[in-house]
């Protein structure tokens, strides 16, 4: 447990609570760890969502398909992110959007209806707990905002900029989490026609890179 609780307790979900409360919350909030294989469905759109998800191992994709089979990544998270808790203070009943492990992945699975309402013990670190989900969300919402920022972009080459320039921070390089299909569905465009502007770009001496590190000229 103690192991868990030095990979998540980073996470803003957790700000502020002690590990000897920690034990106790994921008691409270009947926790429990589950692993996934690399491809499987954590959360299936349209299944019932009655958890939060909490990742202690590995990565996750949030993916979402149109009528027509097409894929469009919405995030890919990482060690101590969380996901489904805005459908928990939302109270949405069935998952807009599937989550996929992109990797071998560990997920200790929280009680979402015991995550957001005060328990009968009235423990005082439930309530931190919940200002901290409310904290955790608007943090969700301004990375929401950057994504539209990016789709809101006219051409391929502005989403690639935009999206770069948000990736790399002060860096001038940096790795990204995607490959090249994953990240054409990102940014919602066709892979080809993106592979090919990269290549200009960097023809254009605008970029360099090799696989998933890029650095900005």
């Amino acid at each position: 447990m103690k192991k868990i609780f030095e990979t998540v307790k980073n996470n803003p979900l957790f700000e502020g609570i002690a590990f000897s409360d920690f034990t106790k919350m994921l008691d409270c909030l009947s926790a429990k760890t589950t692993v996934y294989q690399k491809g499987a469905v954590i959360l299936l759109s349209g299944d019932a969502v009655d958890f939060v998800g909490l990742i202690v191992a590995g990565s996750v994709q949030i993916i979402q398909e149109d009528m027509d089979g097409r894929v469009a990544i919405l995030a890919e998270l990482g060690i101590a992110d969380t996901f489904g808790e805005v459908f928990a203070c939302a109270d949405i009943r069935q998952s807009p959007v599937t989550v996929l492990a992109a990797e071998e992945v560990e997920i200790l699975r929280l009680d979402y209806r015991r995550a957001i309402t005060s328990c009968t013990s009235a423990c005082p670190f439930h309530a931190r707990l919940i200002r901290n989900m409310l904290k955790l969300i608007a943090r969700k919402s301004l990375s929401l905002n950057q994504k539209i920022e990016i789709l809101s972009r006219r051409t391929t080459r502005e989403k690639l900029l935009r999206f770069f320039d948000l990736q790399r921070g002060a860096a001038k390089k940096f790795t990204i989490p995607y490959d090249r299909e994953e990240l054409a569905q990102y940014i919602c465009v066709d892979r080809s026609a993106m592979s090919n502007e990269l290549c200009k770009m960097r023809n254009e001496g605008l970029i360099r890179f090799q696989k998933n590190t890029f650095e900005i000229c």
